[in-house]
Formats: C-alpha cells, sequence, structure tokens
C-alpha cells in the first residue's frame, strides 16, 4: 500500500466510490504517488521557532539545491532593511557541523537583484573584496574593498557542495561599520536546510 493510499485509509477516503470519484481513481493515484517530489531552494513562508526570541533576526536566502553531497549556490542576501549602516567587515559564523568544504575561491560578494513571481534572484554585479576562512572552517570574514552602502541588496554567494548530513544549519552575520570604534554588531541569521 502506497503512503499516500495509507494517509487516505486513515481518513476512511481510500476505499470506495468516494475514492475513485475524488481522486480520480486508482491510476491517478498510483501515478501522483510515484512521482518524486522536489523541494524548492528558498525558504519557508512560514517558520515556528521554540524559543522565539527578539534576539534573532531571520535573513533571506537562495540556494540552489537542498540535497545532501550536491552542488549549490547559496545566495545569503542582506536587504536595505537588515542593516542600518555600511558594512565595512562582515563575520559569518558557520555551524562546526556543516561538513562541507569552503575556500576563499568559493566566495563572491554581489549587489543583488531581487527576483519574485516571474524571475529569479541573481547577482548583478560582482564587488571586489578579500575572503578569509578559518583552519576548522567556522568563520567566513569578508573585506570588501569600499564599504557595503545601506541602500540595495547584496550577497555573499557560496558555491560548493552541500554537506552530507541533513538538517538545519545556522548561519550567523554580523558586521562592522565604519568608524573609531572596530564593534562588530549581529545583522540576523541564515537557518538553512539540508534534506
Amino acid at each position: 500500500m502506497t503512503p499516500l493510499r495509507q494517509a487516505l485509509g486513515g481518513f476512511g477516503l481510500a476505499s470506495g466510490v468516494a475514492a475513485a470519484g475524488l481522486l480520480g481513481g486508482a491510476s491517478l493515484l498510483d501515478a501522483t504517488a510515484s512521482r518524486q517530489v522536489q523541494a524548492q531552494g528558498t525558504p519557508a513562508l512560514l517558520e515556528f521557532r521554540w524559543d522565539d526570541s527578539r534576539d534573532f533576526r531571520k535573513l533571506y536566502y537562495f540556494q540552489s539545491s537542498t540535497r545532501q553531497l550536491e552542488r549549490a549556490e547559496y545566495f545569503m542576501m542582506l536587504r536595505p532593511k537588515d542593516r542600518k549602516t555600511a558594512i565595512l567587515k562582515l563575520s559569518i559564523s558557520v555551524p562546526d557541523y556543516f561538513n562541507s568544504k569552503i575556500t576563499p575561491d568559493d566566495l563572491v560578494l554581489c549587489r543583488m537583484e531581487l527576483g519574485g513571481m516571474l524571475s529569479r534572484s541573481r547577482c548583478k554585479e560582482k564587488l571586489p573584496a578579500v575572503f578569509e576562512v578559518n583552519e576548522k572552517q567556522t568563520a567566513i570574514e569578508v573585506f570588501p574593498d569600499t564599504p557595503i552602502p545601506t541602500g540595495g541588496t547584496y550577497a555573499v554567494v557560496m558555491n560548493i557542495f552541500n554537506p552530507n548530513r541533513s538538517g538545519m544549519f545556522q548561519f550567523n552575520a554580523l558586521a562592522q561599520a565604519p568608524g573609531d570604534v572596530p564593534v562588530a554588531g549581529y545583522l540576523g541569521s541564515w537557518v538553512i536546510d539540508i534534506d
């Protein structure tokens, strides 16, 4: 018995004329159940957090693949509403259990064009920047040649292989604004999901 028939059976719909009329017959049911569902690489429209905190801010991202060990592009975006000042230095913390190799060659800083219903988000302009990844692969430091201004959407783009384990991975963004005091402030977090 297919999982779909089991689920419908729990509601009393899998047997009799009601199931055939509602679902268009057994052949449609079998065709639908056998088709593999592909998840899109965009974050969910609705997320629930057990420990909802005003100190947590969700940042927008896009990833081209959510499957384990597949090559994927990650667009970790910073929109104008995510920051109040220009960014002199951007620090991204990577979870230590995100077991994927990240090198500076895999990273690009882009000025983005946000997509919508009919178009995809894309990199409009690559900006010169220096990237540093620590030895333990738990921190990415981004030093743009000129500070990232407050207007427009910018993204750190990673082109890497997804980790070999599934789960949720929280990447935190800290930004240092231009000024006399070199203090980094929390911008938000990208919560990335791997199937």
